[in-house]
């Protein structure tokens, strides 16, 4: 069972102070209010307030946060985005927790966002994988979405994709789509890498087709062989300068998995007024 927000948020902090912040404690700041505003660095999309929102109120049930911007939306270097006031100490110390968060969550959404952006003039949808960070796959799908893309499996009991290593191991293409239906399994996809696996993979009446590492020039000719009825999702190589490109093949769906394994820390400061 994956853990949930309040449990992240709990191990993070613990992390961070395992044995209180030395620093603040140490400074007698307790009699004293703290009136701060995270400001972007950067142009970017927002994701992860709640995220940022549990982290304080763990600290401190007391600190209020008021937004000027919600999950999704699109924010210019320069703005704020919250507002927040509580007793100092407690905004001390949560402070690079929470902003952790945001920079992280942030980041794979502004990401997600600059791909959607190069297939919005296609009917190609941008999907994530599960090259995400371990234990925090939720709230990195979640960015994703705030981000204009869409999610692919969560784990693996969510939907059948036969890889190429189950299909070594199951005795081919059509067997192992064979024996999942057998079972009474829909919606199954499966990995090709060229026009003859797919032309297999279309006669074992798989769902969804795969299509790995191939060149658009490749996956032109499966396209030109697949049912209407059957999808089609292009992964391998899918960098940013491509997109545009295998969107303009015709295939449904390209899941790049950079969009969580390699995407930036959006740039996000607290300033204390």
């Amino acid at each position: 069972m994956s853990l949930d927000l309040q449990n992240i948020i709990k191990l993070a902090l613990a992390e961070d102070m395992p044995d209180g912040d030395i620093t603040t404690d140490g400074l007698n700041l307790s009699n004293k209010i703290g009136r701060a505003k995270v400001v972007a660095k950067e142009d970017l999309v927002i994701s992860g307030t709640e995220a940022f929102n549990s982290t304080f109120t763990q600290v401190d049930p007391s600190i209020t946060i008021n937004w000027q911007f919600k999950n999704s939306d699109f924010v210019f270097k320069g703005q704020t985005i919250c507002l927040l006031l509580g007793p100092l100490p407690s905004l001390l110390k949560a402070e690079r927790v929470a902003l952790n968060f945001l920079g992280r969550l942030s980041g794979i959404a502004t990401l997600t966002r600059c791909y959607v952006n190069q297939a919005k003039n296609h009917k190609t949808k941008i999907l994530d994988t599960r090259k995400t960070t371990p234990n925090l796959r939720a709230l990195e799908k979640k960015a994703v979405v705030d981000g204009g893309g869409m999610n692919h499996r969560m784990s693996l009991s969510d939907r059948i994709l036969i890889k190429e290593n189950h299909i070594r191991a199951a005795g081919g293409i059509k067997k192992s789509i064979a024996t999942l239906r057998d079972l009474g399994h829909k919606n199954i996809e499966i990995e090709v890498r060229n026009l003859a696996e797919a032309q297999e993979a279309i006669e074992g009446n798989a769902d969804r087709l795969l299509l790995d590492n191939m060149s658009l020039e490749e996956m032109t000719a499966v396209l030109k062989i697949t049912p209407a009825s059957m999808q089609t999702e292009a992964s391998g190589n899918m960098t940013l300068e491509r997109i545009s490109q295998v969107a303009e093949v015709g295939v449904d769906f390209i899941s790049v998995g950079a969009i969580t394994h390699s995407a930036p820390c959006a740039d996000v400061s607290l300033l204390f007024e």
